[in-house]
């Protein structure tokens, strides 16, 4: 009969190592650290996870005139995706994002390689005017832009009247998405500017130092070095713009009142989300269609990241 040998035996009288104690000092470290975060944690479960569970527990029922509030079930997400108004409030947040948000970050690049290129004169000054209209609130700039975009009294109707054209008809049915679009790109341009100057300026020089002793322009130098080396920071802001393109809410709202044929209760998810609870009353319906908007917006998401990791992990 064969027996382990000696070696592979536990000692006799062997102890199981133990965890050194904590000192006091690292005891009071943590205990500061768990106070630090303790107040965003609080704050964080109040005002987000709290909400969140009693949307979703809300999202499973559904009142009636007889019988009151019943257990439903999945059946307002079954209601939802049958829903016309709001599968086409996505058709046309679907395409503000497809429109919108390559325009605008297209625009926030060129804004941000002209200003790391150095070749600008006042750069201060412009980076600031760029960037002072996404300081101004949003409920004013889309008051400010429903002026201008006046029929009767706006400045850009007085010029055409004044030049015997026709009006420019910005709050029609036609023209109101691409209104809100340009209320959006206005607003937002200098944000992600400034987050794509803040990359270009940690890239190191002496990248672009080597590339135009190589005889690269600044065309080259912005195309194979620039970009590329600010792929995260364009990522981010991409995901960033998808998410605000499907919360889309004050500049529809705000318009409706000067373009109520041109935009309904149910122009944007989140507008009819919005007018569903507030409106209508019908809160459990609401939260519903709020949850199902949350999951477009994190499986978009999500897909962007992942397209963006497989291509850098492509050699």
């Amino acid at each position: 009969m064969s027996s382990l040998p000696p070696s592979a035996a536990p000692a006799a009288g062997a102890s199981v190592p133990r965890r050194e104690r904590r000192t006091p000092t690292a005891r009071r470290r943590h205990a500061a650290a768990y106070a630090l975060v303790a107040p965003f944690m609080i704050i964080f479960m109040g005002m987000m996870i709290v909400p969140l569970g009693y949307a979703a527990y809300l999202s499973l029922f559904r009142e009636q005139l007889v019988g009151g509030v019943t257990f439903a079930g999945l059946d307002n997400y079954v209601r939802a995706l049958h829903d016309s108004a709001l599968l086409k409030g996505l058709a046309r947040v679907g395409l503000y994002l497809v429109v919108q948000v390559p325009v605008m970050l297209g625009a926030a690049l060129l804004f941000a390689l002209a200003l790391d290129s150095g070749k600008l004169y006042l750069r201060r000054f412009i980076r600031l005017t760029i960037f002072l209209p996404y300081a101004i609130p949003g409920v004013v700039a889309t008051l400010m832009w429903g002026f201008l975009y006046g029929p009767d009294f706006g400045p850009f109707a007085q010029i055409a009247k004044g030049l015997s054209l026709p009006t420019p008809p910005f709050l029609s049915s036609d023209w109101i998405l691409g209104s809100i679009m340009n209320i959006s790109t206005w607003a937002y341009v200098g944000y992600n500017m400034i987050i794509m100057f803040a990359a270009l300026q940690a890239v190191p020089r002496e990248m672009y130092e080597a590339a135009r002793l190589d005889g690269a322009g600044e065309f080259r130098i912005a195309r194979h070095i620039k970009i590329p080396a600010i792929r995260g920071a364009l990522v981010l802001t991409l995901v960033f713009s998808i998410i605000g393109s499907f919360q889309l809410f004050n500049e529809p709202q705000l318009l409706r009142t000067v373009a109520p044929n041109a935009i309904d209760s149910a122009y944007t998810p989140n507008l009819y989300a919005y007018n569903l609870a507030f409106t209508n009353q019908d809160i459990n319906y609401a939260a519903a269609v709020a949850f199902l908007l949350a999951g477009v917006i994190a499986v978009t998401s999500y897909t962007v990241q992942y397209v963006q990791q497989r291509r850098e992990r492509r050699p």
